[in-house]
């Protein structure tokens, strides 16, 4: 393990672990840490001789087999042929559903956000979805959201997909299906299980000792640093030039 790593670093390592095992993974335009993931458990599986991993990134004409967009994307999850997604939300809560609409008593919302795209159908088919806010707060994780974009179960309807874990810049959740329920699985270096609990609206579960996540060893960091960074110029320029800035940085 090496104790020279940042945060984001060590979120975009988590990201990979979680993918493992997966063929496709479909990234959003907007989601550079996720995509940072799977570029990484792609060079990973290269590297080892392992099974191939396709990375779709919406927007991006390297990393997208895609020629229309979302309407292909949607076509292939029909088809059971995407494995992981990530989503977000400006509200989670602790079933798991995600409100991407707005903040406030709905039509009136007090805050709006861009809406719901494709986030109910890809929640509802892809095996291996994966919620992603860098943010952990309470205003994010909140007791129950103000408007349901995307439900994390559906009592009585049989659906391949939902919920796998939750990440956010300060630990790692898994989420039980049945009993639409979080469980705290890790904290990251510099966090503890009590900043998780005054930053989450939600009630969870959580072991007696909190296990702090696992950090990136010295052949993922080489990877992140050089290849994956390289990678995500194409598709994030900025946030790749914000990688190097903070190892400038800390050099």
């Amino acid at each position: 393990m090496s104790a020279d790593y940042s945060n984001r670093e060590l979120i975009i390592a988590t990201v990979a672990d979680l993918l493992d095992g997966v063929r496709h993974v479909a990234v959003g335009a907007s989601s550079p840490m996720p995509a940072a993931g799977a570029m990484l458990l792609r060079a990973r599986n290269e590297l080892a001789k392992k099974q191939r991993v396709r990375i779709s990134i919406l927007g991006s004409e390297e990393h997208n087999f895609f020629t229309n967009g979302g309407v292909e994307l949607f076509d292939c999850t029909a088809q059971g042929r995407v494995d992981a997604f990530f989503l977000g939300g400006g509200q989670i809560d602790g079933e798991a559903n995600i409100n991407l609409v707005g903040a406030g008593p709905y039509p009136q919302s007090d805050v709006r956000w861009p809406g719901c795209f494709g986030s109910a159908f890809m929640y509802y088919l892809v095996p291996r979805v994966i919620l992603f806010r860098e943010e952990h707060s309470s205003r994010v994780f909140v007791p129950k959201v103000d408007y349901i974009s995307a439900p994390g179960v559906s009592d009585g309807i049989v659906r391949p997909g939902g919920p796998h874990a939750m990440l956010t810049g300060m630990c790692l959740f898994s989420f039980d299906k049945e009993r639409k329920r979080f469980a705290l699985k890790s904290v990251h270096r510099g966090f503890t299980a009590r900043d998780v609990r005054e930053n989450t609206g939600f009630d969870y579960d959580a072991p007696d000792i909190v296990p702090e996540t696992k950090a990136p060893d010295a052949a993922t960091l080489e990877l992140l640093r050089g290849r994956i960074t390289e990678e995500l110029s194409e598709s994030y320029p900025s946030f790749a030039d914000m990688l190097r800035a903070e190892r400038k940085a800390a050099a």
